[in-house]
């Protein structure tokens, strides 16, 4: 028997952001100064994403991906899902 998994559909989808925050940087002991010296962004950079003010962009899926041994599909898919999150709503009030 397969079993199917169901997300919620009602439930904004987490901000890449904080799951670097919950799931990476706080469990991994790793300061937001420290994470940006290594991918060589700024702070502000890494600042802003983590309080969910900047959205996630290719570039800097790619550059989490190797600094912390993640894939960037796997950044890009949690902002995709808040991107189409966001249509959804846009679209349900528009109509």
């Amino acid at each position: 028997m397969i079993k199917k998994i169901m997300k919620p559909k009602h439930r904004k989808p987490t901000h890449p952001g904080e799951i670097l925050l919950e799931e990476f940087l706080t469990p991994m002991e790793i300061t937001q100064a420290e994470l940006a010296r290594k991918m060589g962004i700024s702070v502000s950079s890494v600042n802003a994403l983590v309080n969910g003010k900047r959205d996630m962009t290719a570039e800097t899926a790619i550059l989490l991906s190797r600094t912390l041994k993640t894939s960037s599909e796997f950044w890009m898919n949690l902002q995709v899902a808040c991107d189409l999150y966001k249509a959804q709503v846009l679209l349900e009030h528009a109509a």
